[in-house]
């Protein structure tokens, strides 16, 4: 066994300079130092927080991570240089940002069965949908406040559609799909504070599916959602309150057979008002970033593009598997993600023409995956979720995940990003996990 080559390996060293973007009390001098060419971005860590102790001695250790022309370095400096043909002779510009990672895990909200969908888009409380057929309000992640009721089967999908109270009020809309074929639209008052869940009644029920309503998505203008299901259709839907909406809403008064009943209102019935045709299996999930334009995913293979307006399919991009889940973001909000009956991550760049293949894919899951969702404010971040009962953090300069949650003792079946700084996830162990203290 040759010792000699074993320590000449570890005195072997790399001259590097420290550069960040973080505040001014997060940066070191930017001289050049010397380190064993053997570090890995732990030993870059401990360094960096060395020498901000050395500046200030209340400084709390944190992790850090580490970019090299624009890349993360996830194995041993030297390999990375071999790697990138990068030249270990001159000194090595190593910039440093703060690692993302979960911090805290929150108790769980247990709930009476599967969890199938989470929508985190108010900072204040989390939406989730369950396969018990009700859709719950969590305040502050923490005490259910409202509890919806009426849908006969499971919750599929479940979407806040105006983020902010209405005219900045406490007043949101909700929309929810479910196994029983229908949407349902519901008010409530996040205001009202109740001692024991307050629980709703839709405001408006919305026919027309005639298998499951798999995905829901609201427009940008918050006044139309549209949803995916398993009759192969995406159809769109006005979420308008008012009944004067000409023939689509018939009104129907329930006969007061008892006590319990007098109190429901009279509840609408809504028609869609435009239906998109083409993809030939079940419509897994649907996304309305735009005004005039609709993605959609399908276990056809296809992630398809279309225009609002004429209802035609603009792109459509086969990939070979039954897909999952969608989402678009990323760079100037373009980039298409989508995962599904394997355990890829897939992200494609619609406005590269004449090219199908992905710019990205990520492949650590060990299942199918079952969502996926970019950051609101990073080009960077996103996250995904898996049967295998994970969900990993993503990080487009590297192809490794930056953290793999492990919150879940079952199949995890939805996730969403909650206050910038946390993941909400629920799973078939009944769970809404929450993980917070992500630095983005």
């Amino acid at each position: 066994m040759d010792t000699n080559g074993g320590s000449a390996e570890a005195s072997r060293q790399i001259r590097v300079r420290f550069t960040t973007k973080l505040p001014p009390r997060l940066r070191v001098p930017t001289t050049s130092l010397a380190v064993p060419s053997n570090l890995t971005r732990m030993g870059l860590s401990e360094i960096v927080n060395h020498l901000l102790k050395n500046m200030d001695s209340e400084f709390q250790f944190q992790p850090f991570d580490f970019l090299v022309d624009g890349e993360l370095i996830r194995m041993p400096l030297e390999q990375f240089l071999l790697a990138k043909g990068i030249s270990a002779e001159k000194v090595l510009e190593v910039e440093y940002v703060r690692a993302v990672a979960p911090r805290k895990q929150e108790d769980p909200c247990l709930h009476d069965d599967w969890v199938s969908a989470v929508d985190g888009s108010n900072p204040s409380f989390i939406l989730t949908g369950c396969y018990d057929g009700l859709a719950r309000i969590w305040k502050g992640g923490a005490v259910c406040t409202h509890i919806f009721e009426g849908h006969s089967g499971a919750i599929t999908s479940a979407s806040v559609i105006n983020r902010k109270g209405v005219e900045s009020g406490n007043s949101f809309y909700l929309a929810t799909g479910s196994k029983d074929r229908s949407l349902r639209l519901w008010k409530f008052d996040a205001a009202e504070h109740v001692e024991h869940p307050l629980r709703i009644r839709a405001y408006k029920i919305l026919k027309g599916h005639t298998a499951s309503v798999q995905s829901i998505s609201s427009s940008p203008s918050r006044e139309m959602v549209c949803s995916g299901s398993w009759d192969c259709s995406i159809k769109l839907w006005n979420v308008k309150e008012s009944e004067a909406e000409g023939d689509t809403v018939s009104i129907k008064k329930r006969k007061l057979h008892s006590d319990a009943a007098e109190h429901e209102e009279s509840q609408l019935e809504g028609t869609s008002t435009s239906t998109l045709v083409g993809h030939t299996q079940c419509v897994s999930s649907v996304v309305w970033p735009e005004a005039q334009t609709i993605y959609s995913a399908s276990w056809d293979h296809s992630v398809r593009q279309w225009d609002v307006q004429t209802g035609n399919e603009t792109w459509n991009m086969a990939c070979g598997k039954a897909l999952n889940c969608l989402d678009v973001g990323g760079e100037s909000s373009a980039l298409v993600v989508a995962g599904g009956s394997d355990p890829v991550l897939r992200i494609w760049d619609p406005r590269n023409p004449g090219t199908l293949a992905p710019i990205f894919q990520f492949s650590s899951h060990s299942s199918w995956v079952t969502a996926c969702k970019w950051h609101v404010r990073s080009w960077l971040h996103l996250l995904s979720a898996s049967y295998d009962g994970k969900v990993m953090l993503w990080d487009l300069r590297t192809a490794w995940p930056l953290a793999t949650i492990d919150s879940h003792k079952d199949k995890v079946l939805t996730a969403d990003w909650w206050k910038d700084d946390s993941i909400i996830s629920g799973g078939a162990d009944s769970k809404l996990c929450i993980c917070s203290g992500i630095a983005i």
